[in-house]
């Protein structure tokens, strides 16, 4: 019987992967990482939630204390990308750092076991051709998540199981009901969990980043208004900028180094390329001729038409068939191939001429 290490994070996703597994007759042992103190799935809530499903499932569960590396790979690196302007994507960060890397290492070396699973809608499948595993869209696109996982390198993708890959969500829910599983009626979590956590992102913010004031300026070079901190907006932004204006205007650009907000009108906020750094190809080894892909720039849009462009040192240039609208430094590039996730990075923020 094969011994599987399943995160458990105490919702109905990761409860329903551990049951399937167990019920196909692997040997499944609950994990749990204790990220922070508070509501939602990842905190105190999860926890003991998760223990809960364990103790139905009838199998072992352990907790790991990973407040510390929470605090350091996505706490710290949250706050410094919004301090310098930017919108770090916390969530790639927290699987490849926080998530997938430890909880590999911690069934290796405690309890036994070679093979981790996760509730996350994704499949892998393995090339024999190239000898690299690839990560596919789950065959639920609406709950796919493989955006989030573009950054989790072969010697993860070698010892993953997604089980919910192939399921819709509807029938994650029916045989989470099928099955008597107490998670499931459970509602889906919203937002991401510090935002369950502290209530928003900006109350977050507000804990590590003291207000800051500089002006709102037009793409015209007029001031408009006034801000508290550059922390407080992200490219693409229309409510909530503080300001009257005949027309709507949209947070184009984050000077850090003047400290200004620039807004403009919806054309300015379209974009024909962008640089991406921090690349990571998973699906295909990195080529060294321009490619065609589907590129996303944040998870809830659509993959569109581009060419990605290698240009060493892990970066990549993106040229969109169509200027593309709110791309913000900080937040994932994706690029696709149909449902074969080819590779991704992080968007760089512009370089002035």
């Amino acid at each position: 019987m094969k011994k599987v290490v399943v995160g458990l994070s105490g919702g109905v996703d990761s409860s329903t992967a551990a049951a399937i597994l167990h019920r196909e007759g692997y040997d499944v042992v609950g994990l749990t990482l204790w990220l922070m103190k508070g509501k939602g799935q990842c905190c105190s809530e999860g926890m003991v939630d998760a223990a809960g499903i364990s103790e139905q499932l009838g199998i072992p569960h352990h907790i790991v204390d990973s407040r510390d590396v929470f605090e350091k790979y996505i706490v710290d690196y949250l706050v410094s990308g919004y301090g310098s302007g930017v919108t770090p994507l916390p969530c790639s960060q927290c699987n490849k750092a926080v998530k997938f890397g430890p909880m590999l290492r911690y069934a290796q070396t405690e309890l036994g076991s070679d093979t981790i699973a996760t509730g996350h809608y994704a499949r892998v499948d393995f090339d024999t051709e190239t000898g690299r595993y690839q990560l596919l869209r789950a065959v639920d696109r609406q709950k796919d998540q493989t955006y989030f996982l573009y950054d989790l390198e072969q010697e993860i993708l070698a010892h993953c199981l997604f089980p919910l890959g192939q399921y819709p969500k509807s029938e994650t829910r029916r045989i989470a009901a099928e099955l008597g599983l107490q998670t499931a009626e459970k509602p889906e979590s919203q937002d991401l969990c510090l935002i369950e956590s502290h209530g928003s992102m900006k109350a977050f913010l507000e804990k590590y980043l003291a207000p800051k004031p500089g002006d709102i300026v037009h793409v015209d070079g007029r001031v408009l208004g006034q801000h508290q901190g550059i922390h407080n907006y992200t490219i693409g932004q229309r409510k909530g900028l503080g300001i009257a204006a005949p027309h709507p205007l949209y947070v184009v650009d984050i000077d850090a180094g003047r400290n200004q907000v620039i807004v403009g009108d919806r054309a300015s906020v379209h974009s024909p390329s962008c640089t991406v750094s921090r690349t990571n190809w998973v699906s295909i080894s990195q080529p060294s001729a321009p490619l065609r892909a589907q590129v996303q720039v944040r998870y809830r849009t659509r993959p569109v038409d581009a060419t990605v462009v290698p240009w060493g040192d892990n970066r990549v240039n993106v040229s969109f068939d169509e200027p593309q609208f709110g791309i913000t430094p900080g937040q994932a590039a994706v690029w696709y191939s149909g449902e074969l996730l080819l590779g991704g990075g992080i968007i760089e923020p512009k370089v002035e001429d």
